[in-house]
């Protein structure tokens, strides 16, 4: 792309001042509608070290209200940000519905340089480049209005850049080694840039080349393309997204009205296997803080089936220090304006811990679906999403463990009388619970196409029979030793 390209003519100044200005009044339109059109914005800045970046962001933010936009310098990822998924932080930046996020460089500098510095091998940036296809297509998809841009300057005027930062000492630490680098050996870097452009510039996020020699000329180059996306998609609105086909391989799993729920366990055996197990995850929660294995457990199945009762066996053996138990209720506000994955991106453990979901993004194809908070077309597409997802995590190295906690309607009716003539467990029964149950049919029909279609051979689901909580809290327990003991081994 960058070798082959033939930039833009520059117009003269006159045009340049007059086009400048009517982009500036656009854009000032503009911004008050991304809050009426609920859009949220993500602009990406990338290009050559020197070329200008902070400068024309700050440039180009001058006309939009300070409560609309955010602005960060992506620099290298600390030793915390290290120890959790590549994408992470960059998921975490992303903006709310009606508002501006931009990025100072960002996914794409941090690829090409650990390409350059030998931190990724040929098979290590195909699939990061996968994930970051991914990662933009799943925002497109949902919403969101991503602009990339790549600033390009020659050789010769990044050395004049450079150099004219190193002389003052008040700018000098402005230049990082990766700069000079990039300008020392401009051509391999220029290569690696091409290829990165042409591996990542899908249909949906295309890359903006920009001549910026001119900071006048590649500020004007921005503002209208940010100003042209911005109407196209006031007046395209959302559109239905393609659904993707499924390319991950699935375990075939039985309908939940196949589960025996007959199985139990007596009481003294339960009382035995509970401190046997429990002292084996111990260790085991040992060996996976020193070898930095991530754990991720998914909890989910009727209400009153016995998560919490589960979850609490479980935490049981672990060191508190090293695990979080996660309660998902109803997204809050700011979580409800992003994408839906985002609030569970943010809750991923470090290497080396333990995060538990009690409940988790499978809402996305249960409540949301059923209750009418999504449209078809999300939920149908997030079956995908969600494989996508979990293949991140199993990439980054976790352990992804899933329970569908299974019982029967009259078991669920008789735990839900026995709460509510118990004063100490009525703050469990709620009146959404019953209005849950009255729609049983088409859950369990929900339930079973998710478990179908999100059953991956990386991540499959567990159906724990829970009629005997104590056969249930054995089962999982035992589970979750034995695939740990299978990644640890």
């Amino acid at each position: 792309m960058l070798r082959e390209w033939e930039p833009e003519e520059k117009p003269d100044e006159r045009e340049l001042k007059e086009r400048l200005e009517a982009a500036e009044k656009k854009l000032e339109i503009c911004q008050l509608k991304i809050k009426e059109h609920r859009l949220p914005v993500l602009v990406l800045v990338e290009g050559w070290g020197a070329a200008g970046k902070g400068s024309l962001i700050g440039k180009m933010i001058r006309g939009i209200d300070p409560r609309f936009f955010r602005v960060a310098a992506m620099a290298e990822p600390s030793e915390e940000e290290k120890r959790r998924p590549f994408l992470c932080r960059y998921m975490a930046r992303i903006p709310q519905e009606g508002k501006f996020e931009f990025l100072d460089s960002g996914w794409m500098d941090e690829t090409v340089r650990d390409c350059f510095y030998g931190r990724l091998t040929e098979r290590e940036y195909e699939r990061r480049t996968e994930s970051i296809r991914r990662f933009e297509r799943q925002l497109a998809d949902n919403g969101y209005l991503v602009l990339k841009f790549f600033l390009h300057i020659s050789r010769k005027e990044q050395k004049k850049r450079l150099d004219r930062l190193m002389e003052d000492k008040d700018t000098r630490w402005r230049v990082s080694q990766w700069d000079l680098d990039q300008n020392e050996h401009y051509e391999e870097c220029r290569d690696r840039f091409d290829r990165y452009l042409a591996d990542t510039g899908g249909a949906g996020t295309p890359w903006h080349l920009i001549d910026a020699k001119d900071r006048k000329w590649a500020l004007l180059q921005m503002m209208e393309v940010l100003c042209g996306g911005l109407e196209s998609a006031f007046t395209a609105g959302r559109m239905p997204a393609a659904l993707v086909p499924n390319v991950f391989p699935l375990v075939k799993m039985p309908r939940l009205s196949e589960t025996d729920l007959s199985v139990s366990l007596p009481k003294e055996e339960y009382k035995e296997e509970l401190k046997r197990l429990q002292h084996e995850l111990g260790e085991l929660h040992n060996r996976l803080y020193r070898k930095r294995v991530p754990v991720i457990i998914v909890y989910e199945g009727w209400d009153a089936a016995g998560k919490g009762g589960n979850i609490k066996r479980l935490t049981g053996a672990l060191d508190p220090r090293g695990y979080e138990v996660h309660p998902i209720a109803s997204p809050e506000p700011k979580e409800k304006a992003r994408h839906y994955l985002w609030r569970f991106w943010i809750r991923l453990p470090k290497t080396g811990h333990i995060a538990i979901f009690d409940r988790s993004w499978y809402g996305r194809v249960m409540v949301e679906r059923l209750e009418g908070f999504c449209t078809e077309n999300d939920w149908k597409r997030a079956y995908n999403e969600i494989n996508e997802f979990e293949s991140e995590l199993r990439d980054w190295g976790a352990v992804i463990i899933k329970f569908w906690v299974q019982i029967d309607k009259d078991t669920q009716l008789a735990r839900f009388r026995e709460r509510e003539n118990t004063p100490e467990k009525r703050w469990k029964i709620t009146d959404e619970d019953w209005r849950n149950r009255e729609k049983w049919d088409q859950y369990e029909t929900a339930v079973n196409e998710m478990i179908e279609k999100t059953s991956t051979e990386y991540a499959p689901w567990h159906i724990l029979p829970s009629a005997d909580k104590k056969y249930a809290r054995i089962e999982a327990l035992k589970i979750v030793v034995r695939e740990l003991k299978r990644v640890l081994e």
